[in-house]
């Protein structure tokens, strides 16, 4: 959708050759609008998008058999970053899993791990490290399907 919009704006502009000619009428300051702003605000989506598909596809699999540190769902929300990188830590350890069992799901674990990553760096997150927090460590080990589950949850929490 974001690139059928870019596509309609500069089949405008390319129409409308004389650019300054877009500034004398109502419609071409529309145009300019929609073409400068809707982009910015779709992208405002979830940022976690990716990394919730790719939880879809692997959350049935059955080779995948490890117990993960996992975060409740319902930590403090001062540490929502830490529970975060904790989910995307472990994830990991999914990925080490699947190469030496050769998992059907090692591509989606990976996107899931490299979507995570891109996430943090291109938000330049930091963590501010509430006495509450949990190292993630501190978690109770669970079964994968309850590590996904609450890695879900997690990051719904986080796009609402």
């Amino acid at each position: 959708q974001k690139t059928h919009l870019k596509s309609i704006c500069l089949q405008y502009l390319l129409l409308n050759s004389h650019c300054f000619c877009l500034l004398k009428n109502g419609m071409g300051l529309i145009i300019i609008f929609l073409c400068a702003y809707v982009p910015k605000t779709e992208a405002g989506h979830c940022k976690w998008a990716e990394v919730l598909k790719d939880l879809e596809r692997i959350k049935t699999s059955k080779d995948i058999d490890v117990s993960l540190y996992t975060a409740n769902a319902d930590e403090d929300v001062k540490c929502q970053e830490l529970v975060m990188r904790c989910f995307f830590l472990e994830t990991e350890v999914i990925i080490q899993e699947c190469r030496i069992k050769n998992c059907s799901k090692t591509q989606d674990v990976w996107n899931i791990w490299k979507n995570g990553n891109e996430s943090f760096e291109k938000n330049k997150l930091v963590s501010t490290k509430s006495e509450k927090c949990k190292e993630c460590e501190e978690y109770e080990e669970k079964n994968f399907t309850e590590f996904v589950q609450n890695f879900e949850k997690v990051i719904q929490r986080d796009c609402k």
